[in-house]
């Protein structure tokens, strides 16, 4: 069995998406005793990561007593093989799934709507002492605008 849920590069999955692949991998898992899961990325490790550790934190609220040592086996390869979740965005889903399952965030799906975005000061992203703002926004997984340079 071979299940495609790939998204766009250098982005983080959607959550509703990391909830598709987690449920995905357990109920693989959880229907048989020889069922493995294999994870394959194009693209950097760290995207690997944040499923993995998602994952880790699913399987650890509806983990059995016979998962336990398949989490334990899954965490030591997490941390020998893959590089861990580095980027903010990255860190930053793991803690929200971590909430979802939790309970203590709930996914809002009304529309938001973006007016416009005010920064207080320049920030000194460069070294001279300035920067050149870029936005680019996204519905869907799909860029919907993007600001001039």
């Amino acid at each position: 069995q071979v299940l495609d849920f790939g998204w766009p590069d250098l982005h983080t999955p959607a959550l509703e998406k990391i909830c598709s692949i987690c449920k995905a991998m357990d109920t693989w898992l959880n229907a048989g005793a020889h069922n493995v899961v294999v994870l394959h990325n194009k693209g950097n490790r760290g995207r690997l990561g944040v499923v993995v550790a998602a994952y880790l934190h699913y399987s650890n609220i509806s983990a059995s007593a016979d998962q336990a040592l398949d989490r334990f086996a899954m965490k030591r390869f997490y941390e020998d093989k893959v590089v861990p979740v580095g980027q903010p965005s990255q860190k930053r889903y793991i803690h929200y799934f971590s909430g979802l399952l939790s309970g203590s965030i709930k996914m809002n799906n009304k529309p938001l709507f973006l007016h416009h975005v005010i920064m207080h000061g320049i920030p000194n992203f460069e070294s001279k002492g300035g920067c050149r703002p870029f936005l680019k926004i996204y519905q869907a997984m799909q860029p919907v605008y993007t600001s001039g340079i």
